[in-house]
């Protein structure tokens, strides 16, 4: 996710607001121009007579919120459906909103609008509990929904509760592509063009071409999706898919939907403006468990899209790999770390943070104990995944280990508290980004590593393979 206050910096290589590519309005200008757009709602349906069948999914959806018949390296201005910000980026947007607001006259996107406190959850100190009031202030007024502390991390509770497949979904966090995994196009923005969002129920976008990454195979024991999105991230390099949708195809239903969203949430990593599975049977049943069965929709590629690039990945070739410091895209596998000492490790976040991966650290700590020279935290990306791994015995398993247990938040993924590194120690991680100071400390190191990895090295200290306890 994006990082906390005393990390707030641009990913070096991810695309930042689309309008600096373009002539920039001024605030008269760029609000006339979106209140003068038509605003024809159409049916939210895939029907044949919207869409022509030779499209990408990224082309079917932008087709669909613009009311054309787009292609790649079209300029949209595009319905959004769902809009998503956290506590590092909302009072941003909040301030950009009104600011903008007597232009536009009404926020016409309010209910449309998510606010979530998970980067400082609860606040460690008082000027973020300043800005957790400024936010929550605002939901008021404007009637917008208000997820406080402890309800869990922005992009999972966006997909239990408001992300359908086929929604254009925007967010105040680079991690938003996340929703992809049920078959959004979702795709983070600056505070101030989610500003224009919340006000408009509309912003303009830059129609990205695909990458087709097809998947056949099998995971070989100790291999998940973890292991998966971070060899694609390493054979792509942090900047070889610049804005553009990684399209997922092929024999997906081999990946479950949590693992699917743990892809998509990386790919910005390789710079990509959105991860996109279809959905399908698996989809349907991911949604069904959450309540949620009415959302689903079928959401596919035609057969005779085109794509930029065309990547093919068999599973069973993948081994366990770890992303070393201080980039994401310096992958390789454990076998050529084992051994590495490290000082913390920490099961968590929007990327690991799902019950999945918590019943697979669960089932490799069961009876084993975290090494006394280290420190285990575990991080639930929400509450319903909290109270599912208390149910199941999951955080008695991990705490009789010798973890530690923190409340449904970011943790210390985004370097404000609950695990700040110490200078020159070693952390192995299941979170997303391992640069510099990421985790609140400049002279330490972050290893990214799958569930599975992060638990069976904590039981040595060192970094080990996973296939050894399994």
């Amino acid at each position: 996710m994006e990082d906390g206050t005393n990390s707030f910096l641009p990913h070096p290589t991810t695309p930042l607001s689309f309008s600096i590519s373009f002539p920039l309005f001024s605030i008269q200008q760029f609000q006339k121009k979106f209140i003068t757009v038509s605003e024809t709602e159409n049916p939210n349906t895939f029907g044949d007579h919207m869409v022509a069948e030779d499209k990408t999914i990224a082309e079917k959806i932008f087709s669909l919120k613009s009311d054309r018949d787009v292609r790649a390296g079209d300029i949209v201005i595009a319905r959004i459906d769902q809009i998503a910000l956290q506590d590092g980026t909302a009072p941003l947007a909040i301030r950009q909103i009104r600011e903008m607001l007597d232009g536009v006259g009404e926020v016409k996107a309010s209910d449309k609008a998510h606010f979530f406190v998970d980067h400082a959850s609860p606040s460690p100190r008082k000027e973020l509990s300043n800005d957790q009031k400024f936010i929550r202030d605002f939901t008021e007024e404007f009637k917008a929904d208000f997820n406080p502390p402890g309800e869990g991390i922005i992009h999972q509770l966006m997909v239990e509760r408001h992300v359908k497949p086929g929604d254009l979904a925007v967010g105040a966090d680079s991690h938003t592509c996340t929703y992809g995994g049920i078959g959004a196009f979702s795709t983070g923005m600056g505070s101030t063009d989610v500003a224009v969002a919340v006000l408009l129920g509309k912003n303009w976008f830059r129609v990205p071409e695909s990458f087709r990454i097809d998947i056949s195979g099998d995971f070989e024991r100790g291999v998940y999706p973890k292991d998966l999105i971070l060899r694609i991230i390493g054979d792509l390099g942090v900047d070889g898919a610049t804005y553009k949708a990684l399209e997922f195809s092929g024999e997906i239903d081999k990946i479950e939907v949590e693992g699917r969203l743990t892809v998509a949430n990386m790919a910005v990593e390789c710079g990509a403006k959105a991860g996109i599975f279809p959905s399908d049977r698996l989809t349907r049943e991911y949604l069904s468990e959450l309540g949620r069965e009415e959302d689903f929709k079928e959401v596919k590629a035609d057969g005779e899209a085109e794509y930029e690039k065309e990547i093919y990945y068999s599973l069973n070739d993948l081994e366990p790999v770890v992303s070393k410091p201080h980039n994401v895209d310096n992958v390789s596998s454990v076998s050529d770390v084992l051994g590495t000492a490290i000082d913390q490790v920490f099961i968590g976040t929007c990327t690991n943070g799902r019950l999945s991966d918590l019943r697979i650290a669960a089932r490799i700590l069961k009876g084993q104990k975290v090494n006394r020279k280290i420190r285990l935290i575990v991080g639930p990306a929400s509450r319903r995944v909290y109270l599912k791994a208390m149910e199941e015995g999951l955080l008695k398993i991990i705490v009789d280990a010798g973890g530690m247990v923190i409340p449904p938040g970011c943790g210390p993924c985004v370097g404000i508290h609950q695990g700040i590194l110490a200078d020159g120690e070693v952390c192995l991680s299941t979170q997303n980004r391992n640069f510099k100071g990421r985790m609140g400390n400049p002279d330490a190191m972050i290893y990214l590593a799958s569930p599975a990895t992060a638990a069976a090295s904590a039981i040595k200290g060192e970094i080990t393979d996973p296939r050894d306890f399994l």
